[in-house]
């Protein structure tokens, strides 16, 4: 590929700025940009005049329907695809009207609104998000777009985290003047995300019922090696995932999305891309076309790329590394600590902001991250802790104690590094190392959220993260309008709230009980960190931002513990399948051979103690396989017919019906070390995180 060939490969499929820039009047394309940056109304001549040119640019590129791309509570982007073609009479028009563009219909009843509306009450909206970019996939124009009620309530993720967004712009301009910042009038979360995944072979997915049904498997025995030579990080890359990668990067730019990164990642068969900054919204849409553009050139390669976050026991799980940092309107990120961090006061102030918003708010952001798959990946050795705290650095640790302590601040000073070899150039260092056991880390010039799960949308992450940072930014401004000295708010901030600051092995069982001691929570799944939705200083924090109102976080509640159950659900009516169908009988096979060798041993004279003993093992192993699988079904049943509130019901199935499918893996997984290979009936671990 020629150099003139990659760069102008880049958004092509894409109707970004540029394109409208070329494709519209002056005036027009003036008028949008006003109606971003003040947040007026785009009127509906404007709108017309852009759907029209999008309408011809996407013929262009060889479309012949539309669809409102939309986020809707079930997390997976959803679509409802229409034709550009109008009859009339005997002929077809072409027709993509301004209204069409800005507004679409939608049959609401069928996603989860959490009690939002009644079953018959069909009727939602979309809504064009003018501020993400259009884009032509298999002759069809995706338009962002968010999704509402007939009355007007948020049916999606996105919805809130527009709003959110707004809040944040509003509160940094409000801000800005004590911090000394001249020409604000608002900032943007800019986030760039990074997306871990694996890939196994297409035949190897095909025979696993649980990899099909669930997205992760359900039983399986360790591979005698795994990850500890710590060979696959950062590894060569192998001819077909290499294969892969391209095509994938090749799409990505297609779409306009900055895919920057790729590599090998630490378990078998895992990997990873990362797409540099965008707003968040941008980032959002680009982060789900992603997802599906990654699963699509998989099946072209016979791969399939798995984005649950723990599909393997006993290996790394996945992640969605959400790095998030605030830019102003005028250019300024006030995450950048600069080459003095200890005279720099947007970023002094903004990080004593952000200590505050996470201390005060953990819940919420434990709750963020949330999920059925997340669960089983938090608090391993390649995640960080259900115990949310923050990571800062020995430099800005160092200054912030300082400013507690109200002692003269250390000015610091750029540092070089050094390799000890003589003809290798020193290089500045970075203020900070990093923490990979920390949630929530400052990386250098921006938040990473680490905790965030591999398969979940950002959008609601993002959205607790600019909430939470307005809140605290605020607060900041409205002491300083009341006379108070910016640095002793700042110092307040500091001093209530450090805490939440801890640099240490988020892994150690020493943090657990200092968090305890600290008064920090401890949720260890989802279930139990749902609760906070309902606690009054969130739903007032939130309701009068006007992120959410207080019956859009009940809906929100009762949508997520109704989707846990619902996943526990599948992932226990289909471990209970394979075993009964698939498992089981093949290891009863296997004891019956075991039993006709023995028989045919004896009766020929041959000692034969030592497969006796074998087979009794097996039995013994099985009888407690059958045993778990008569108590996983009863359970199944008892949760299915329960009648208790939601929260309780999301109990059950955690405890009874969960807890009861991990321990039928446990027993199982010893059966298949035991069971001959011809005999077992599913691609195994060495097949599935080696077969590539």
């Amino acid at each position: 590929m020629e150099l003139n060939e990659l760069t102008g490969l880049y958004g092509v499929m894409k109707f970004d700025d540029d394109t409208m820039r070329d494709r519209i009047p002056k005036s027009t394309y003036k008028a949008f940009h006003q109606a971003i940056d003040t947040g007026e109304e785009l009127s509906r001549e404007c709108a017309t005049v852009i759907a029209n040119a999008m309408k011809i640019w996407a013929i262009e590129n060889n479309a012949t329907h539309f669809t409102h791309w939309f986020l809707p509570m079930t997390g997976f982007p959803a679509e409802k695809h229409d034709s550009f073609i109008e009859p009339d009479g005997c002929k077809a028009l072409l027709e993509f009207s301004g209204k069409t563009l800005r507004k679409g219909e939608p049959d609401a009843s069928s996603f989860p609104s959490g009690g939002l509306r009644a079953t018959f009450e069909a009727r939602g909206y979309t809504a064009w998000d003018i501020s993400s970019p259009a884009f032509v996939k298999d002759g069809t124009l995706y338009i962002p777009t968010l999704f509402m009620s007939y009355k007007g309530e948020a049916l999606d993720k996105k919805t809130p985290l527009l709003r959110s967004a707004g809040v944040l712009s509003k509160a940094v301009k409000r801000l800005a003047p004590a911090l000394g910042l001249e020409g604000v009038k608002g900032a943007t979360a800019s986030v760039g995300a990074e997306q871990e995944y694996f890939l196994v072979l297409d035949e190897h997915f095909q025979a696993r019922m649980d990899l099909k049904l669930t997205g992760r498997t359900l039983f399986g025995a360790m591979a005698p090696k795994g990850q500890e030579l710590e060979d696959h990080y950062f590894g060569s890359l192998k001819r077909k995932v290499a294969a892969f990668m391209t095509d994938l990067d090749n799409e990505l730019w297609r779409y306009g999305i900055p895919s920057k990164t790729k590599h090998n990642e630490v378990a078998p068969a895992q990997h990873e891309v990362a797409c540099v900054y965008a707003k968040v919204n941008v980032t959002t849409d680009n982060n789900h076309l992603t997802m599906q553009l990654m699963e699509d050139i998989a099946k072209k390669h016979g791969l399939r790329c798995l984005l649950h976050e723990k599909p393997f026991a006993g290996v790394n799980g996945s992640g969605k590394h959400n790095n998030w940092s605030v830019i102003t309107n005028t250019g300024v990120n006030l995450f950048n600590p600069g080459k003095n961090p200890s005279t720099n006061l947007p970023f002094i102030a903004t990080v004593a902001c952000t200590v505050r918003a996470v201390d005060k708010y953990a819940d919420l952001l434990r709750m963020s991250i949330a999920s059925a798959g997340n669960d089983h990946r938090l608090g391993a050795n390649e995640a960080p802790p259900a115990i949310i705290s923050m990571f800062l650095g020995e430099d800005l640790e160092k200054l912030f104690n300082e400013i507690i302590e109200g002692k003269n601040i250390s000015e610091s000073h750029e540092v070089r590094f050094a390799t000890g070899v003589s003809y290798i150039p020193t290089f500045s260092k970075d203020t900070t190392d990093r923490n990979r056991t920390s949630p929530f880390a400052f990386t250098g010039n921006k938040f990473e959220f680490r905790a965030v799960g591999s398969s979940q949308s950002i959008a609601g992450p993002n959205t607790i993260l600019n909430s939470i940072l307005a809140d605290s930014i605020n607060e900041m401004a409205k002491l300083v309008e009341k006379g108070f000295d910016i640095n002793e708010v700042i110092r307040k901030f500091l001093t209530d709230h450090q805490r939440i600051i801890f640099s240490g092995d988020g892994y150690s069982k020493e943090w657990e009980e200092e968090a305890a001691r600290r008064g920090l929570a401890n949720n260890k799944d989802t279930v139990s960190s749902l609760k906070c939705i309902l606690d009054p200083k969130n739903i007032e924090l939130l309701d009068e931002q006007g992120v959410y109102t207080k019956v859009e976080l009940e809906s929100r509640y009762e949508i997520l513990l109704e989707n846990y159950s619902k996943i526990i659900r599948v992932e226990g009516l289909t471990a209970l399948k394979m075993a009964k169908t698939q498992l089981y009988p093949a290891a009863v096979d296997y004891l019956g051979s075991l039993s006709s060798t023995i028989l045919a041993a004896t009766q020929a004279g041959v000692p034969a103690d030592f497969v006796l003993a074998d087979a009794k093992a097996l039995a013994d192993k099985l009888a407690k396989m059958k045993e778990l699988m008569v108590t996983l079904e009863t359970n199944i049943e008892k949760a299915d017919s329960s009648d208790s509130d939601m929260f309780d019901q999301a109990v059950a199935w955690r405890d009874e019906v969960h807890g009861t499918a991990e321990a039928l893996r446990t027993v199982t997984d010893e059966i298949e070390q035991a069971v001959d290979a011809s005999y077992w009936p599913i691609p195994t671990y060495v097949d599935l995180l080696f077969g590539v």
